[in-house]
C-alpha cells in the first residue's frame, strides 16, 4: 500500500492518485492534521516488533502494509476546539511528536525522504557547500547578520547584489519574501541586518531560468522565459504566466548528473532545483526545494513527472490489488 500524507486541497497528491488508479495500485490519502479530532492511531509495541492501525472514516487500516510514504504536504495535528491557550498548544506539539514517531518506525520507501533528512536537507547554506564540492558554478555568498561583510560583498561586485531570507518561515498572512535586488540606496538601513540574518549574493546574469525536478534517477528540465516580464526578473515565483513562457530544456549530461548526485548526497529521492543559465551559456546553483512543486511543470510542458513519482512510489510497494483503501 502507498501512503500519502497530505492536505485535502494538494492537487499533486490528486494527480497522483489519479495515475495510482490506472494502475490498480493500493493506497491511502491521509492528513495527520486530523489527529486527535477525526483520526486515531495507535502503535503497540512487543519485543522490538511494531504494529501500527489508523481509524479513519469510519474505516480500520493496517500500517503495516505501507511499502512507500509519499510526504507530499502534511498538515500540521490539530487540538481538540474545546482546548484553549497552553493546553491546545501542548496536544498539538504532542500529537505532532507523535505522528512524526510513528511514520519513523514504517520500514518503507520515503519520498522525498524521512522527515528529519528533508529538515537538514532544507538548509540552504548547506546545499551550497554540496553543490559547489560537486562542481557547479555558485553567485559567490554571504549570509549571516554582519553588515561588514555585506558591504565588503557590495564592494567586491560594484553593488551588483540579491537578497533573500535564509529560511522558509512566511510573513505575517501568509506573505512570501521574494528574492530581491539589493540597491545602493538600501545601504542607509543596512545596520538593520544586524537584527536578522540574511542570504546575500552576487547577482548573476540570466539568460533563462532553469527548473530541474529530479524523481530517483530521472532529470526533467524546464526552461522559464523570467526575463520577458519584469515581474519575474528577479524571481520567478512572481508569476506573470501571460509573459512567462516555460518549456522543456535539454540539461548538457554533467549538469544532469550533478543535479541527480546533489539530491542523492543530500539523502533525498525527489528534489527540485533551480539554476541560472547566464548570457554565455553557464550553469549557476541557485537552491534546492526537498518538496517544490512539480505540477504546474509538468501541465506547461508536458514532462511526465507524476508518472515518474508514481513509477518510484510503486518500486517497492506489494503487488498492487486494485483496491483504493
Amino acid at each position: 500500500m502507498i501512503l500519502i500524507l497530505t492536505q485535502a486541497d494538494d492537487v499533486h497528491a490528486d494527480a497522483v492518485e489519479a495515475e495510482l488508479g490506472r494502475r490498480n495500485a493500493r493506497w491511502l490519502r491521509f492528513d495527520p492534521a486530523l489527529v486527535p479530532t477525526r483520526a486515531r492511531m495507535a502503535l503497540r509495541i512487543l519485543d522490538g516488533r511494531v504494529r501500527r492501525t489508523l481509524h479513519h472514516d469510519g474505516g480500520q487500516v493496517n500500517l503495516d502494509e505501507v511499502r512507500a510514504v509519499w510526504f507530499r504536504r502534511p498538515g500540521r495535528p490539530v487540538p481538540p476546539a474545546h482546548l484553549g491557550g497552553h493546553l491546545a498548544d501542548f496536544v498539538a506539539d504532542e500529537s505532532a511528536t507523535f505522528v512524526g514517531d510513528a511514520w519513523e518506525t514504517i520500514d518503507a520507501l520515503a519520498v522525498p525522504a524521512p522527515r528529519p533528512v528533508v529538515q537538514r536537507a532544507q538548509y540552504k547554506l548547506r546545499q551550497l557547500q554540496l553543490a559547489g564540492q560537486l562542481g557547479f558554478e555558485l553567485p559567490e555568498t554571504v549570509a549571516g547578520n554582519d553588515p561588514d561583510a555585506v558591504l565588503d560583498l557590495f564592494n567586491a561586485h560594484g553593488g551588483h547584489l540579491i537578497s533573500k531570507q535564509v529560511g522558509l518561515t512566511r510573513l505575517g498572512d501568509g506573505l512570501v519574501r521574494y528574492t530581491e535586488p539589493v540597491r545602493r540606496r538600501d545601504l542607509v538601513h543596512i545596520d538593520g541586518i544586524r537584527e536578522c540574518p540574511l542570504i546575500i549574493q552576487s547577482y548573476v546574469p540570466k539568460q533563462l531560468e532553469l527548473r530541474v525536478t529530479v524523481v530517483g534517477e530521472r532529470v526533467y528540465a524546464a526552461a522559464i522565459d523570467s526575463q520577458h516580464a519584469n515581474h519575474t526578473r528577479h524571481d520567478w515565483r512572481r508569476y506573470d504566466d501571460k509573459n512567462t513562457r516555460i518549456r522543456p530544456w535539454a540539461l548538457p549530461e554533467d549538469v544532469a548528473d550533478r543535479c541527480v548526485r546533489l539530491t542523492r548526497q543530500l539523502g533525498l529521492c525527489y528534489g527540485a532545483i533551480d539554476l541560472v543559465l547566464t548570457p554565455d551559456d553557464r550553469y549557476v546553483f541557485l537552491e534546492i526545494n526537498p518538496s517544490g512543486q512539480y505540477l504546474w511543470v509538468e501541465d506547461a510542458t508536458g514532462l511526465p513527472i507524476t508518472a515518474a513519482i508514481v513509477d518510484l512510489l510503486l518500486s517497492t510497494a506489494a503487488i498492487p490489488t486494485g483496491e483504493k483503501s
